[in-house]
Parts: structure tokens; C-alpha cells; sequence
């Protein structure tokens, strides 16, 4: 048999010492690798394995130590579960008994330095139940309810789809941006190409020179609804002087990007309820027929529902860049049915939002609630009880017997009584 064989003293001898758990500064994470002694660690160190995962560590290090310590945790409370599920025991035995293990994920790898420190993480998680005694830190695992945990998963499930929705509303705006500016000539190509060259201007008389300035079909509704610019005006052989009435011509509007003015006629277009611009559809920035007045906006088909003294949610994804997305406040005013003014309970500030952005707000259990939409609409009450099953709140209604009657979440409204 040779020197290196795998039955030879030597070998079996070196097995023996792997078997066990190794020293924790001759441990190597990234590359799961234990060294026996300092200077297997030197030269383990040295190697291109190990140097290619500190090239990987190195471009995202908050990343890696994240995941880590996600690996422990998952795997520290699964061992808890198995091994004492129902029993308070102390921290120190339930870690010794975790690391049994020599593949496991080394404390050091992670955010936490100290067993004390994920000791104190889970007890500010709602996970277990910690204290500390003088023999040291107990831990036991708090028992969730399967109810609790289903109700748990759909909440999470329902802010996903939320996010979601939002991400894909946004992308679909940006979506049809990108369209709409590629639909219109470029800002230095005219609309339309003459086929002929270039000629000089030919004068039969001196009769003064009379231009026809039609208007172009990219103004915004604002530009419409202005008094429109003359068609035609006079000046005199310079092209300087006054017209023939002594009136001089207004100077032209200042120039405005593409996407301003896009920007502009969507908005503009969702303030009065006409479509959007923006989606291609619909006559908003249209100037209205010689000897008409402006066209009144479509009716609605949604209810109006704001009312003031309503606290609301701001869910508008284009005031997410001002920090008012998701923002509770107090509707001030209502304007048009449809547009309130409400201020915001954080900064105070006060922005104009139509009601399509606005959210209902459902106060805690014994709070004032107006019913806002249905055919109790207006009727005040207090709420009794939420179901989160079913989505529903119990109010019981202000009035002859006081009813208590179910409601969809987005039918009543919390009644403010101030800023909290």
C-alpha cells in the first residue's frame, strides 16, 4: 500500500480531525472552507478560490452579510422549533446545540457580533419571549396561530398586489410617454416637408405683407381657452413698425418641450374628466368651433363622495416624488364634487388631489365613521368591529334603534377630530 493511500495511518488520522468541530478563526465563510491550523489558514488565504469570492464579496458586502444573516436566523429557529418548541431555555444551550453542526453559518458572518444582541432581535421582532436573569438570557418561541398566520400571509399578499398595481400603472404612464412623443415630429424637423426647393419672394405691389398664423395642433387646453392671436396683422415695409390700427402685435408665448406640454394636457384633461392626451384617445386641447364657449366636461360615472372634515389618504403615485404618497390628512374644502383640498397631518402642507387618488381612512374600533357612499350615504355612526376576513366593518348608525349594519371598507370614512 503507498504513502497517500486512503487506509493509510496518516489519513485515517486526518479524517478523525475533520470529523470535529474546528476552530472558529481558522473558518473561512465565503468559501465554507475549515482549516485545522494557522497555517493551512495562511495559505487557504493565499489561493485563487479564495481570492475570486473576495472579489464577490467586495462589489456588494451589505448584500452578503444580509444573506447571511438570514441563513442564520431561518435555520437558528428551525432548530428551536424542533428541538424545544413549548419550553423556556436558555439562550446559550439552544446556540451550543445549533452549531453542533460544522456546516452551519458562523455568528461572525452576520449583523449581529453577539448571541446577546440576536437574543434582544427577536425579542423586539415578536418572535420569542426573552429575559434575563442572573444565570443569563431565556428564550421561548412564541406560538402563532394558524388563523393569524393566513390573516398574516394575505395582508402580505394584498400589499404585494398593491405595489404591483402601482409599479404597473407607472410603467404603463411612462409607456405611453414614449409613444406620444414618438407619434410627433422631432422639436428640430418641421411638421410638414415641402417637395420644392426654395424661392424668392415676388412682389406685385407695395401693398403690405399679411401672414395666416394657424394654430399649432400641440397647444395645451390653457393655450385654447385663451383669446386666440390674430390671424393676420399689418406692419410696414421694415416688417418693424406699428399696425394699421397703431396697435403693435403681441409677442409670441414662449416656447415649450414636448412632453410640457403632453404633461399638461393630461393634466388639465383629468382635472375637468375628459380622457387623457397621453393615451393616444379623446378631443382635450382641442380648441372649441368658431362661436361656441368651451365644451363641458363628460359627466362622471363614479359617486362623489368627499366631504369636508374627512381624514383621507393621498394614493396619487404622482406626488410620490414630494414625499405625500400614502399620506393621511383633512379634507379642507371640496371643489367641483370632485377635488379636495386636503392638509397633510405631517407637513402641514396643503395639495389638491381629485377623489380617483384619495383613499378612505378606517379608524380604530369606537371611532366616528361617515358612510359616503350606498344608500346610507351621509348617515354618521360608530364603528363596533372590523372583519378582516371578509373585509368588512360593523358601524352602528346614528338615529332611531342605532342599527348596526356591514359596510365595505372603502364606503365609510373616518371623521376627523384634529391632527393626530
Amino acid at each position: 500500500m503507498g504513502k497517500n493511500g486512503f487506509l493509510t495511518p496518516k489519513a485515517i488520522a486526518n479524517r478523525i480531525k475533520a470529523k470535529g468541530l474546528q476552530k472558529l478563526r481558522w473558518y473561512c465563510q465565503m468559501c465554507g472552507k475549515s482549516c485545522r491550523d494557522e497555517n493551512g489558514f495562511k495559505c487557504h488565504l493565499t489561493s485563487d478560490a479564495h481570492r475570486r469570492q473576495m472579489e464577490i464579496f467586495g462589489q456588494n458586502p451589505d448584500r452578503v452579510i444580509e444573506g447571511y444573516s438570514e441563513e442564520f436566523e431561518e435555520s437558528f429557529l428551525e432548530h428551536l422549533r424542533r428541538a424545544h418548541p413549548f419550553s423556556r431555555v436558555q439562550a446559550t444551550v439552544v446556540y451550543n446545540e445549533f452549531i453542533a453542526d460544522r456546516h452551519h453559518v458562523h455568528m461572525n458572518s452576520t449583523k449581529w457580533l453577539t448571541l446577546t444582541e440576536f437574543v434582544k432581535y427577536l425579542g423586539k421582532k415578536g418572535i420569542c419571549r426573552v429575559d434575563e436573569t442572573p444565570k443569563g438570557w431565556f428564550m421561548s418561541l412564541i406560538q402563532k396561530d394558524a388563523a393569524e398566520e393566513l390573516l398574516e400571509k394575505k395582508r402580505l399578499k394584498r400589499e404585494r398586489a398593491e405595489l404591483e398595481e402601482s409599479e404597473r400603472h407607472n410603467k404603463a404612464l411612462e409607456a405611453q410617454v414614449a409613444r406620444a412623443r414618438a407619434s410627433q415630429p422631432g422639436e428640430d424637423q418641421p411638421a410638414t416637408m415641402s417637395s420644392e426647393g426654395a424661392t424668392d419672394l415676388q412682389r406685385l405691389d407695395d401693398a403690405p405683407v399679411a401672414f395666416a398664423l394657424a394654430a399649432p395642433a400641440r397647444q395645451s387646453e390653457a393655450r385654447a381657452q385663451a383669446q386666440p392671436l390674430p390671424l393676420a396683422f399689418g406692419e410696414d415695409a421694415t416688417g418693424r413698425g406699428p399696425r394699421a390700427d397703431g396697435s403693435r402685435a403681441a409677442a409670441p408665448p414662449q416656447k415649450r418641450s414636448k412632453l410640457e406640454e403632453l404633461m399638461a394636457k393630461d393634466k388639465l384633461a383629468k382635472a375637468h374628466g375628459a380622457p387623457s392626451r397621453l393615451g393616444g384617445t379623446g378631443s382635450a386641447g382641442q380648441p372649441p368651433p368658431r362661436g361656441q364657449g368651451p365644451a363641458a366636461p363628460p359627466p362622471r360615472k363614479t359617486e362623489a363622495w368627499l366631504v369636508e372634515g374627512l381624514t383621507v389618504k393621498v394614493m396619487s403615485p404622482g406626488l410620490k416624488a414630494h414625499g405625500y404618497y400614502k399620506e393621511k390628512g383633512l379634507v379642507l374644502r371640496v371643489l367641483d364634487k370632485y377635488i379636495g383640498e386636503v392638509e397633510l397631518f405631517g407637513s402641514g402642507d396643503i395639495v389638491r388631489v381629485d377623489q380617483e387618488e384619495l383613499e378612505s381612512v378606517i379608524p380604530t374600533p369606537g371611532g366616528s365613521v361617515l358612510v359616503v357612499r350606498g344608500r346610507h350615504a351621509g348617515r354618521r355612526g360608530l364603528l363596533v368591529r372590523i372583519d378582516t376576513s371578509a373585509f368588512q366593518a360593523e358601524v352602528e348608525l346614528e338615529g332611531e334603534g342605532r342599527e348596526v349594519r356591514s359596510f365595505e371598507y372603502e364606503d365609510i370614512c373616518k371623521i376627523s377630530s384634529g391632527k393626530t
